[in-house]
């Protein structure tokens, strides 16, 4: 019997329907499920591809022995709980949004699962907060930090700010 260990993952959560709620619930609940977890610092940001209110949005890092099929089952339980619509475009407005964006350093593509996610080479609200909380960790296909990856990021219309972390209490 091989020895099974904790992989770390990573995810985005993001939320732009009552953030002030949902946001410090769901990582409450992540730290339930996982003990330790890391968390990144929130950002806010514009919504994009669609017009709506304004996201907050922050990273964490969980160790987990779930594989990423079952972890993603998890979170959109999670997602669910706070009332989670699903529209058919994904642009939308939405109370919790909660994306597996690595897996350790497996590159995954089975249809349903694409690891590590390309929303972390796209959006400033994801890499940002991901170079903060796992700066020297190399991304699987770039083969350059997290770090790099931000310094070399070229997004100028990406407007985002921290959020006050008084505004979140304790996360």
């Amino acid at each position: 019997m091989t020895e099974h260990h904790p992989v770390r993952a990573w995810l985005s959560l993001g939320s732009n329907i009552s953030p002030l709620k949902h946001i410090p619930q769901a990582v409450d609940e992540l730290r339930e499920m996982f003990d330790e977890i890391s968390v990144s610092p929130v950002y806010e940001s514009e919504a994009v591809g669609f017009t709506g209110d304004n996201f907050f949005n922050l990273v964490v890092g969980i160790d987990t022995d779930l594989a990423p099929v079952a972890l993603t089952a998890v979170l959109k339980k999670i997602e669910a709980l706070h009332g989670r619509q699903r529209s058919g475009d994904g642009f939308d407005s939405r109370t919790l949004d909660i994306d597996l964006l690595t897996y350790g350093d497996q590159v995954i593509d089975s249809g349903s699962i694409q690891l590590p996610r390309d929303e972390v080479l796209r959006y400033a609200f994801v890499l940002l907060p991901l170079s903060e909380v796992a700066g020297d960790e190399l991304h699987p296909v770039e083969g350059r930090t997290y770090r790099q990856l931000w310094q070399a990021f070229n997004g100028p219309e990406q407007l985002l700010w921290r959020v006050d972390g008084g505004l979140l209490g304790q996360i």
